[in-house]
């Protein structure tokens, strides 16, 4: 109990040290340079201290709960000697963690909303809702993607930087060709996806996966799925926008 207690107080601390340059630079600019007072003094420090809480219960949460259990199933995954279910979780744990992700609901409803303005789809709601769950649903395939190549990348120790090199080169190639409406949300897709909800157990899964191979290195070949799961939802984004 006063283990679990103490744990939360340092995580506090923690989130306070990380925030405290956000607010020096705030509050340097509005009184030293700007020379104005902080408007609504009481809401910002209200939100202030919401967020910390957030920040704080967010991070004890991860390391309570959402690293252990994906460090573990990979871990059983990889003991039992199945790469067809260790890849089907690979996919759907990246496309269902991708889905949800709040970024990218905000990104793909502003997305369809601009398109709307600017007379690419029709400005309609159920237009707009198609457009956005669409750009949703390739994104969140093209990240259980990334993490069944990442996946793979473990199992049989292909080198990273010749898979990120290609896949950025294909990335320019596209760029060339795609609508120009769809390069900046393509771009801003591989983004969003590597957020709050998709990072943590994403990361958790490398680290527990190359944890439990023998010959693999967690610090060499546990990390790097966060980037390809950043790399293909720019190739597909331009796809998706060159089919439409």
């Amino acid at each position: 109990m006063w283990r679990s207690i103490l744990a939360f107080g340092k995580s506090l601390l923690d989130s306070l040290r990380d925030l405290a340059p956000i607010i020096l630079v705030i509050a340097f600019f509005q009184l030293v340079v700007l020379q104005q007072p902080i408007p609504n003094l009481a809401g910002l420090l209200g939100g202030t201290l919401l967020v910390t809480l957030g920040l704080t219960f967010f991070i004890y949460g991860l390391n309570m709960g959402l690293f252990p259990i994906g460090e573990s199933m990979a871990q059983a995954f990889s003991q039992k000697g199945s790469i067809f279910w260790l890849l089907l979780f690979a996919f759907t744990l990246g496309f269902s963690t991708t889905i949800a992700e709040p970024a990218l609901i905000a990104v793909a409803e502003e997305a369809s909303e601009v398109a709307a303005e600017g007379g690419m789809i029709e400005a309609s709601e159920q237009a707009m809702h198609s457009y956005a769950t669409g750009l949703r649903l390739t994104v969140a395939f093209s990240v259980g993607l990334a993490i069944v190549i990442g996946v793979m990348r473990i199992l049989k120790g292909w080198p990273i930087h010749y898979l990120i090199i290609g896949g950025y080169a294909c990335i320019t190639i596209m760029t060339a060709f795609a609508p120009r409406s769809i390069i900046g949300i393509a771009y801003d897709s591989g983004g969003v996806t590597t957020s709050t909800i998709t990072v943590p157990l994403v990361t958790a899964l490398g680290v527990g996966l190359a944890s439990s191979i023998q010959g693999r290195n967690p610090m060499i070949d546990g990390f790097g799925l966060i980037a390809f799961a950043s790399l293909t939802p720019m190739i597909f984004v331009m796809g998706y926008g060159m089919i439409i």
